[in-house]
């Protein structure tokens, strides 16, 4: 029987990004029910239509996709609920070269007053 863990309310939701060569993807996660809150990725037809991805995708593209999660939150009114990501872990997770495009979906988030609870090390840009 799978069972969920009760999960710290200081800690619900947790954003993780999902970047390949072609595709970015970033879905925030409810960790007490384990279920995808809201997600948007450049896969989308309507995102993908506006973008110059080719064939790799841009941090412009990385942006976009954190500015239509960031509405999606606004939405759903998830933006004033505490968003946690690690920026450190995702940008080894997805390797140095990728950095800008994952502070390019930080930034945006927290741009569009999604409140964004970035955890890293002081390697990047400020938070």
């Amino acid at each position: 029987m799978n069972r969920l863990l009760p999960v710290p309310a200081s800690k619900r939701y947790v954003l993780r990004l999902f970047i390949s060569l072609k595709y970015v993807t970033a879905n925030v996660i409810d960790r007490r029910s384990g279920r995808v809150a809201a997600t948007a990725s450049s896969v989308e037809k309507d995102l993908k239509a506006g973008m110059e991805c080719g064939r790799t995708c841009n941090a412009k593209a990385a942006a976009a996709v954190g500015e239509v999660l960031a509405m999606r939150l606004k939405v759903d009114g998830l933006a004033l609920e505490p968003i946690y990501a690690d920026a450190n872990k995702e940008v080894e997770k997805k390797g140095f070269k990728n950095r800008t495009k994952v502070w390019a979906i930080l930034n945006a988030l927290r741009s569009h007053g999604v409140n964004l609870q970035i955890e890293h090390d002081g390697h990047g840009p400020p938070a």
